[in-house]
């Protein structure tokens, strides 16, 4: 009887060691994701914070996502037009989805069925934070961005959104029936039904800054924030995209993110080369920290215990203590750094747990 026992528990040791890749990187603390525009896509353990392996992907990899199960890996590659599909068991590209010129930010929706990609048909697709031409002359010859919505379960696109002018970030009601997303070359917020892929809403923003970026939902679910890079500023608005106010950053806010708690809002002042802290209730000040160049996008360790910046024009990464406002370390050897999530999946700029 005994050796029965010894057998039956060896046996369900060995189930447990041929288990998914991924769930074995969950229980050992989870992966990060960074999306490098000069190549690939590196992969760390969060609780070391050291890089663990290299994935290939299309050129210039800039927008990505995991999937629910964190069984998938979805980048926007900028510089072949398309997204990769990476099996995270084995680190390895296994299909690429045609999209369209500059493929840029993409989210996955709430019910994880669906990835929204944004792209734009003619555009030239210039370095990330070079400042471009948005006045009136381009604006009657360019044709609008689009925001492609891919299938997961059958990896093809089942729909084009028809956007506006340089369609930025993404971001999904409290309800999940809307998709909200930022135009920076218009100034526009515009939301569309995520049942019929028509637009149901556009807010013209201009009369409170300009160039719309990051939009975030609050985790209470009652108030949108929004990233005006080019005037230097915060919009919170309430879900009819009503107006509450506007909160002065420092120069060029891009991402933005609240923490698990919704305590604080952090907002990524790229041109300042800081990172802001925000009391998530009355917006007052909290903190700043110095950082690298043009930092973009960052997410918190699935622990919360830390907040990795993606930093482009520094080439690096950095790590920051949340509780002490502070850069920790500073990893080196990154060809420009756009994006970066994690999974477990954990707050930030480009995801947020479903």
């Amino acid at each position: 009887m005994n050796f029965l026992i010894r057998c039956i528990g060896m046996a369900a040791l060995a189930c447990l060691s041929v288990g998914p890749a991924w769930q074995a990187h969950a229980a050992e603390g989870g992966v990060a994701y960074v999306t490098n525009q000069g190549g690939g896509v590196t992969v760390l353990d969060t609780r070391t914070v050291t890089p663990v392996a290299d994935i290939e992907v299309g050129r210039d990899p800039r927008g990505l996502a995991v999937s629910p199960d964190g069984r998938w890996l979805l980048t926007a590659n900028q510089g072949s037009s398309d997204v990769s599909v990476v099996d995270t068991g084995t680190r390895k590209e296994v299909r690429r989805i045609a999209i369209g010129k500059n493929v840029e930010f993409m989210r996955i929706s709430p019910d994880g069925r669906r990835a929204f990609v944004t792209y734009e048909p003619s555009s030239r697709g210039g370095p990330q934070g070079s400042e471009r031409n948005t006045g009136k002359e381009e604006a009657q010859d360019e044709i609008l961005a689009e925001v492609a919505v891919v299938d997961l379960g059958q990896w093809r696109i089942v729909g084009r959104i028809k956007a506006s002018r340089e369609t930025e970030g993404i971001e999904f009601s409290p309800d999940g029936k809307l998709l909200v997303v930022a135009n920076e070359g218009d100034n526009t917020l515009v939301a569309y039904d995520l049942a019929t892929f028509e637009r149901v809403r556009s807010v013209d923003v201009s009369p409170f800054g300009s160039r719309p970026r990051g939009i975030k939902i609050a985790p209470d679910g009652k108030t949108y924030v929004v990233t005006m890079e080019n005037s230097d500023n915060l919009l919170l608005l309430d879900t009819g995209f009503r107006l509450i106010k506007t909160i002065p950053t420092e120069r060029g806010p891009y991402g933005v993110a609240f923490d698990r708690e919704g305590r604080y809002l952090w907002v990524a002042a790229s041109r300042a080369d800081r990172l802001q802290v925000f009391d998530a209730r009355s917006l007052a000040p909290v903190a700043v920290v110095p950082v690298g160049k043009r930092c973009w996008h960052f997410s918190f360790t699935p622990d919360a215990q830390k907040l990795l910046l993606a930093c482009g024009r520094s080439n690096s990464l950095q790590v920051i203590d949340p509780k002490r406002y502070e850069v920790v370390d500073t990893l080196q050897g990154y060809k420009m750094p756009w994006g970066v999530v994690t999974y477990p999946i954990s707050v930030g700029s480009l995801d947020a747990p479903r």
